[in-house]
């Protein structure tokens, strides 16, 4: 599944002149949803886009809810390379705001994927708590190491790890669903910082 979705990713940003049906499918679904979001991503505007019928679609995809969780599969591989390329020093909390303004960057560059990622109701998305405490989100696994080795040297209060990690996830998320969607008056640096507070907010409550 992992090198079906890398594979993706990399179909979106290749610039092959000879590419298959299936990488002009990839990048054409992604074009309609950097452009119109999850809404704008149909069967029939995609196989347009290719140059194909809607049937022949199928024969790649079974259906526009597999199509979109390739698109938000390929975007949560994006973001997990982001995050693993980011060397994490400094206190627990220094640490935590580098993984907040990873999330944060992607929210900013690519919105309607992470709206697709995060805020849209889709089939395969990940649930909590079973696949979170199954560590089957690479994205959120790097929060939770950092909180729990945070309990275990005494900085954090003993808690539930993962209802930490998924507390502020929403906490992230609800921000950016807010401020995406117009009801926030700030700039984005601005958006940012009050972002930042938020969190150290939350921090306090859970800190030794």
């Amino acid at each position: 599944m992992k090198r079906c979705v890398r594979r993706i990713l990399k179909l979106v940003y290749s610039v092959d002149m000879k590419a298959t049906t299936y990488q002009k499918i990839a990048r054409a679904a992604r074009k309609l949803l950097d452009k119109e979001g999850a809404e704008g991503v149909t069967m029939r505007r995609v196989a347009s886009g290719v140059g194909i019928t809607p049937m022949a679609l199928y024969r790649h995809y079974p259906n526009r809810d597999g199509l979109l969780n390739a698109l938000a599969d390929a975007g949560f591989v994006e973001l997990s390379e982001k995050l693993a390329s980011v060397r994490l020093t400094g206190g627990v909390e220094q640490q935590l705001l580098k993984i907040l303004d990873i999330f944060l960057d992607h929210a900013f560059e690519k919105p309607r994927l992470f709206t697709l990622m995060f805020l849209t109701k889709r089939e395969g998305a990940r649930q909590y708590p079973e696949d979170f405490r199954a560590r089957r989100s690479p994205t959120a696994n790097v929060s939770a190491d950092v909180i729990a080795s945070a309990m275990e040297t005494g900085y954090l209060r003993k808690d539930d790890v993962w209802e930490i990690v998924f507390e502020t996830g929403a906490l992230m998320q609800g921000l950016v669903m807010l401020y995406l969607g117009g009801r926030m008056a700030m700039p984005p640096e601005s958006f940012r910082a009050f972002c930042h507070r938020s969190f150290g907010r939350y921090m306090n409550g859970i800190r030794s």
